[in-house]
């Protein structure tokens, strides 16, 4: 794990510049190149499978839900930017479908510590939280889905505009063993999903989720993550 220090910042020119010229990267916040093992990551697994870092990879290889979370709460305006492989390799988890992420997650119950309330890796289970959340590639690859979670235990709000057949739209579905570049903005009201510089999603929330935490959520899947990079957001002038 790498973290900032005092001054450092970076420019439009960076690989993980935003893709909404608005904006540039301001601040390195952290970074993990996943060298270092998972000190810094929370895992909530739905049945045994295997979460482990090696040789600067994040390999996730599960026959169920899980969800691993960053621990640090993070405060927007920020950018959070991840290289992500859904492998199909023959493995008996290699499913190509949902390379999903929440942002922003708070948990109503304990605003300030997501994990005073243990979890079971269970999707249902985040519906208590309030997040947003992308479920790229989700149900088998079939669907790509923007939902604001209102912290309701039944009711996830989907707008029909955020809810994407790939079969129409296969350039928003996941193509397997090809390294994509997810990133995730919150800045105030302005919420915004990309996937190797193609804005998928964005929203105008009128009462949105400022601060909070990130975690790369997926079920039954065998996915890689790379170079993970959270930056400071600053508006152009």
């Amino acid at each position: 794990m790498t973290f900032a220090t005092a001054g450092w910042s970076q420019t439009a020119t960076t690989p993980f510049a935003p893709a909404d010229k608005r904006y540039h990267a301001g601040k390195l916040l952290y970074s993990d190149d996943f060298r270092n093992g998972l000190a810094n990551w929370q895992i909530e697994m739905e049945r045994p499978g295997s979460v482990s870092t090696k040789d600067g990879v994040l390999d996730i290889d599960v026959p169920a839900g899980v969800t691993v979370w960053f621990c640090h709460k993070l405060d927007g305006p920020v950018m959070i930017s991840y290289d992500a492989t859904v492998i199909a390799a023959g493995g008996p988890n290699d499913r190509v479908s949902d390379l999903n992420s929440f942002w922003m997650a708070t948990d109503p119950a304990s605003p300030d510590d997501l994990f005073a309330h243990p979890r079971t890796g269970a999707f249902a289970g985040y519906n208590s939280l309030h997040l947003y959340y992308v479920g790229l590639g989700g149900n088998s690859n079939k669907t790509t889905r923007f939902r604001r979670y209102i912290g309701n235990t039944i009711d996830r709000p989907l707008l029909p505009e955020n809810d994407i057949s790939v079969a129409e739209h296969p350039d928003k579905g996941i193509v397997a063993n090809k390294t994509q570049t997810v990133t995730l903005i919150a800045d105030g009201g302005l919420i915004q999903y990309w996937r190797d510089g193609v804005k998928i999603f964005e929203m105008a929330d009128a009462a949105p989720y400022t601060r909070g935490w990130f975690g790369i959520r997926t079920t039954k899947n065998h996915m890689q993550i790379r170079n993970l990079h959270i930056t400071s957001l600053v508006a152009k002038e």
